[in-house]
């Protein structure tokens, strides 16, 4: 891959723009015998929480028209125990680490970062802030501007390390939730999680997914995504990272387009874990169809039409 498709997120050097998002990429190293992941610009390993959790029921997943549903429950080793198992075989690769970190208190993502601070090899932190918040009666941080200010602003007041906050789509207005963020020290915006969403057996008349409701991902929400990121990209001066259905390089250029500094990629991830590297290449090829001398020279490149006068 040329230096073409080099760039910096927030001061962390990246390959190129394509990271692998968390959820759909277990830890990294599981994936190790089936893609070089020297060749990845990122990956942000799978939500850790204070203490381990064993997620939610069965079935999980749901192929939809066009994406997926799923209610995986945010299931994961807890931090210490990743620390402890799964950094030290992941200091080994070239490909900066992001640690995705959420809680269901303003003391778990504290905890957590705390943790993770004095471990070795972390590029960085992306806050998970879809949660609800168990102490104020269930309210999301991500849905609630007081919240989602303290959380960014403990968690900032412990990290030493960029600080990515990933926003939840499922609001009325998407830029001043990141206008939020930006103001209480976050490095970039990521966005967009998943859409709340639900399937149902017609013949059964029960849901498909185990815990009733599940998150919807993939192609089927890429144009949604696709102008939240503009939205934010208009609306603050930090990087965005834009993620939602991305499974080809073209599609991977629109959201920088669109105003992504780096993309995530996440569901195309489960039916080909080597999607990241191919959406790379694809990426690259584009470059060189369209005379883009560096990749960056997309990033904020819309131009949208006048307005009916």
């Amino acid at each position: 891959m040329s230096s073409r498709l080099q760039l910096q997120l927030c001061g962390i050097p990246l390959r190129n723009p394509i990271i692998a998002a968390s959820g759909t990429f277990a830890y990294g190293v599981e994936l190790a015998s089936i893609i070089d992941l020297n060749q990845l610009g990122a990956i942000v390993v799978k939500g850790l929480s204070r203490e381990p959790m064993q997620g939610n029921p069965a079935p999980r997943l749901w192929e939809t028209e066009s994406g997926m549903i799923n209610s995986v429950g945010l299931q994961n080793i807890g931090v210490r125990a990743f620390v402890a198992q799964k950094l030290p075989a992941l200091r080994q690769y070239q490909t900066p680490i992001i640690a995705n970190v959420f809680g269901y208190a303003l003391e778990d993502y504290e905890e957590v970062v705390r943790v993770l601070e004095d471990a070795e090899g972390l590029a960085g932190y992306e806050l998970n802030v879809s949660c609800p918040n168990t102490k104020h009666g269930g309210v999301f941080f991500s849905n609630d501007p007081v919240l989602l200010a303290e959380v960014v602003s403990r968690v900032r007041r412990v990290s030493k390390r960029p600080i990515l906050v990933k926003l939840s789509p499922n609001v009325a207005q998407i830029a001043p939730l990141a206008v939020i963020a930006q103001e209480n020290g976050a490095d970039a915006i990521s966005l967009v999680n998943t859409f709340i969403s639900l399937a149902i057996d017609a013949r059964t008349r029960r849901p498909r997914i185990g815990n009733n409701f599940g998150g919807l991902s993939g192609p089927a929400i890429k144009p949604i995504a696709l102008r939240m990121v503009h939205e934010v990209y208009r609306a603050v001066k930090i990087p965005v990272v834009g993620l939602g259905g991305i499974a080809t390089g073209v599609d991977a250029a629109e959201f920088m387009i669109a105003g992504a500094t780096a993309v995530e990629v996440g569901t195309a991830s489960f039916w080909d874990p080597t999607s990241p590297l191919r959406i790379t290449r694809e990426l690259e090829q584009f470059l060189l169809e369209e005379k883009v001398n560096r990749v960056t020279e997309l990033t904020g490149s819309l131009q949208l039409n006048p307005p009916p006068s």
